[in-house]
């Protein structure tokens, strides 16, 4: 059993906490929930007590509660703070280290992991403000889950929306490794995020990719008790927690990173290499003429091909194929050309590079799983149980 304190903000989303605090019961946990003056527009103080069996916190200046358990006590008691919805307004007073309310005290005085599932309009959530917000509790080792995409109350649709509570659910159980340390003692390569191959000191060749699926498969896998090794790409995400994160540039650099990090029990090679580079970059700008410059392309290093015929090869080798057209037929030839045990294909003609979902197609040899569209925290997380089974 694992005890929750669970802060419950303002927002319409406010009622899926009363679901997620059944869910963690049923699953053995003690919840103690914070209702803040938004969230009590809401759901009602005595909805959350009936639901936790626990006495209902609201105010910083109840003397009682601060007589018997104190906010001191009651932040640091719990084994995951978790707030749920985490409005803009939350995230910002969390990120600047405001206390003005017994929830912001709370996360200022707990000593304990916190995890925050967003909830607001897709503007909010995507004005740089926010984005700002969350990029920096993320680097001061707050967990923050991807919220889900779809239709909103205000009528507008697209990410924002709290994620169901059976994935906040599964998020927290992956947060407080929960029957989850499946992978301990094993090594786990994955790697993440475009390359850039550089044509002049100022340009480069590149692709969309955001790194965002590599850096959540990293972290599910660490979440699972593994030892990872995590090889970015340049992209600016926070390393997630427990990962060891090796940053190139190039794919020669990403390829020389992989084989220096081997043995491996598990390489899922999650980053979208570019298939060329420039065959001599100019040692200085190409100055616009008249005329397009001819660029000689030499093929990268094939590192999936490299790892799949590497006399260190890992036991579970898993690729990605990212496609336009014919997915899994394209998927299931690389699957055999480059020697892999899986290939994760997905389409990209959409928005998935760069975009908070997937849909992806998993292919094995005993053929294919058609898995339905998800956040890519929920895509890592469902990939890492099927390597755990496979280790």
């Amino acid at each position: 059993m694992k005890r929750i304190l669970l802060i419950v903000g303002g927002g319409i989303a406010a009622y899926k906490a009363c679901e997620l605090i059944r869910l963690l019961r049923g699953a053995g946990h003690q919840v103690r929930c914070v209702l803040t003056d938004g969230g009590a527009q809401f759901v009602t103080p005595m909805t959350l007590a009936a639901l936790s069996e626990q006495p209902v916190h609201t105010s910083l200046w109840d003397l009682k509660d601060e007589a018997e358990m104190g906010h001191i006590q009651l932040s640091r008691q719990a084994d995951l703070v978790v707030v749920a919805p985490a409005t803009a307004d939350l995230l910002a007073r969390m990120a600047a280290g405001i206390a003005d309310d017994l929830a912001t005290t709370l996360l200022l005085a707990t000593d304990k992991p916190v995890l925050a599932a967003p909830a607001m309009n897709v503007r909010m959530w995507l004005h740089p403000a926010t984005v700002r917000n969350v990029d920096r509790l993320r680097g001061d080792g707050v967990t923050v889950i991807e919220p889900d995409q779809g239709p909103m109350a205000c009528g507008e649709h697209g990410p924002g929306r709290l994620p169901e509570p059976a994935a906040i659910l599964a998020a927290i159980e992956a947060r407080l490794g929960v029957g989850c340390q499946r992978l301990a003692g094993k090594h786990v390569l994955v790697t993440a995020g475009p390359t850039h191959e550089p044509i002049d000191p100022v340009r480069y060749i590149a692709n969309r990719s955001s790194g965002r699926q590599g850096f959540a498969i990293a972290q599910a896998v660490a979440d699972m008790g593994a030892r990872v090794t995590l090889v970015a790409g340049p992209v600016a995400l926070p390393t997630p927690p427990g990962c060891t994160r090796i940053d190139v540039e190039t794919a020669v650099e990403m390829a020389n990173a992989v084989a220096q990090a081997l043995p491996a029990d598990a390489a899922i090679m999650v980053a979208a290499v570019a298939d060329w580079r420039t065959e001599s970059a100019a040692g200085q700008k190409l100055k616009k003429a008249a005329m397009a410059p001819a660029l000689a392309l030499v093929p990268n290093p094939d590192i999936l091909a490299m790892l799949g015929q590497s006399p260190h090869r890992p036991r579970l080798l898993v690729g990605f194929a990212a496609e336009t057209e014919r997915v899994v037929e394209h998927a299931t030839a690389k699957r055999a050309a480059k020697n892999a045990d899986w290939i994760v294909a997905n389409d990209v003609s959409g928005d998935a590079m760069g975009g908070n979902d997937n849909r992806v197609q998993l292919v094995t040899a005993d053929g294919v799983e058609h898995w339905p569209q998800l956040p890519k925290m929920a895509v890592a997380q469902r990939l890492a149980e099927r390597i755990a089974d496979a280790l």
